[in-house]
């Protein structure tokens, strides 16, 4: 009598595991449904913007921009940082970019970001310092952003899902640069150590494009 006791109890401790397992499995298969179904609406709404021109940013000064002001031109934009070692460099051959073809339709618009090794920790008004007087950027400033992560900004959800990188989507360092042509559509991505003169060929034939 002990040992049919024994095996009923067994019997009922399995059914009840066997429930438990598959009330687990529906509730995991529910949340992944709908966890896929959120995912997919939401990425389907970042990609239903078809330019740039469909974004308005914030200026270094806090005003609204509406980036469809720069229709028709070739556009380099890129995420620049104050203390990188690629800072020096980078904004010299991007002025002398924008010196030899901003009167011929291009233009650089240059977003500050502090998320690599914290190397644009400044204020908005020390980062102009920085750009426009130090490096002498005569190019586009604008507000500080993050490029990467739950408060990313819309643009560069936009930016990475038309291009994305060797190594997945996200931007890996300072002075990633994304070269736009004159639909607003992305059309080529570069390396943080892509010098921004070995890119100069591609605007060139952007620009000489109908």
């Amino acid at each position: 009598m002990l040992l049919l006791s024994v095996k009923g109890v067994g019997m009922h401790l399995l059914k009840f595991t066997n429930w438990v397992s598959l009330f687990v499995l529906g509730f995991a298969f529910l949340y992944f449904y709908y966890a896929y179904q959120f995912s997919s609406s939401q990425i389907m709404a970042e990609g239903s913007s078809k330019s740039i021109y469909d974004f308005t940013v914030k200026d270094i000064h806090g005003n609204d921009v509406k980036l469809s002001e720069y229709g028709g031109k070739v556009l380099l934009i890129v995420n620049v940082a104050s203390q990188c070692g690629l800072t020096q460099s980078n904004y010299k051959e991007l002025s002398v970019l924008y010196e030899k073809y901003k009167n011929k339709g291009f233009e650089i618009l240059a977003f500050p970001c502090n998320q690599f090794g914290g190397q644009e920790p400044g204020n908005n008004e020390e980062i102009q310092e920085v750009a426009c007087t130090r490096f002498k950027a005569e190019f586009p400033i604008f507000d500080k952003i993050e490029v990467n992560g739950k408060n990313e900004a819309p643009l560069y959800k936009f930016l990475k899902l038309q291009k994305g990188g060797l190594f997945g989507n996200g931007i890996k360092w300072n002075f990633t640069k994304f070269l736009v042509n004159k639909e607003g559509k992305v059309v080529e991505r570069y390396a943080p150590v892509t010098s921004p003169l070995k890119i100069e060929k591609d605007i060139q034939s952007l620009l000489e494009s109908s």
